[in-house]
């Protein structure tokens, strides 16, 4: 690899090593109260006490990290799983057949703009305090994306192909599974890359209020204690798995739309 090479690798790290630099000179000039805005070697120290258990500054929560991350994480996983089976399949049927579009979207549509958050009461009166409650707003904040996605995915499927697939005798199940499905993968990943960051900011609000566990409940208890340490490490906590499962979309995506690679700007990087 060249020196080039390395140095445009390097490149992407640029704006947040400033950021980190501008943040830690300003916590440190005493413009605010340090316990109002903590510098980031502080939150990191509260982060490593929180995750490993250095030296307890961070009190019941001190190496409980890993048991917070899991509990958030199984609820994103499990919201996730069931806005993607529902949102795919029903987007396919939708987007195939105008009488299922003409039964069904009206109703979608206008369940669409209501805010995931305010389902909270009927969630907790329905499923009580536990996971349910959070695992159903997680879906809810994943499922409109990736339904509409699929939709798109399937209208915009070329017509010709269609028609030449029908032509050599192509059934309608074959259409689907071998022209249709196919052709609507980028927009169905795309709508995969909207749902999993929609599910992360559910399951933060949902942990907040409906259950006592997983990261959202950690950065909500310690607001109320006035350790913002603790709450920025939340933040950036939520916001690294964040990270993490829009790569792994993106490793499957890589996989499963190889066929792009070189032929567009997204298989060029």
């Amino acid at each position: 690899m060249t020196a080039l090479a390395q140095l445009r690798k390097l490149d992407r790290y640029i704006v947040p090593v400033l950021v980190l630099a501008g943040w830690e000179a300003f916590s440190r000039s005493g413009a605010l109260p340090a316990a109002l805005l903590p510098a980031p070697s502080t939150v990191v120290w509260a982060w490593a006490d929180w995750l490993v258990g250095t030296d307890g500054n961070t009190q019941t929560y001190s190496g409980h990290w890993l048991a917070d991350m899991l509990a958030s994480l199984s609820r994103v996983a499990a919201g996730f799983a069931i806005a993607t089976v529902l949102g795919v399949s029903l987007g396919v049927a939708i987007g195939w057949s105008r009488k299922i579009e003409i039964v069904i979207e009206p109703t979608l549509q206008m369940l669409r703009p209501i805010p995931p958050v305010s389902w909270i009461p009927l969630a907790i009166i329905w499923f009580g305090i536990a996971n349910k409650p959070a695992i159903f707003l997680v879906f809810l904040g994943a499922f409109f994306p990736i339904l509409l996605n699929t939709i798109h995915g399937v209208k915009t499927c070329d017509r010709n192909l269609i028609r030449a697939g029908a032509m050599v005798g192509g059934s309608e199940r074959k259409l689907l599974r071998y022209i249709v499905v196919p052709a609507a993968m980028p927009s169905i990943f795309a709508g995969l890359r909207i749902g999993i960051g929609s599910a992360w900011m559910l399951t933060v609000t949902a942990e907040m209020v409906a259950v006592k566990s997983g990261l959202g409940y950690v950065l909500w208890d310690s607001y109320y204690f006035l350790r913002y340490d603790l709450v920025l490490a939340a933040m950036a906590s939520i916001g690294l798995l964040g990270f993490c499962s829009d790569l792994a979309i993106r490793f499957v995506m890589a996989r499963v739309l190889h066929w792009q690679r070189n032929t567009t700007l997204r298989g060029g990087e």
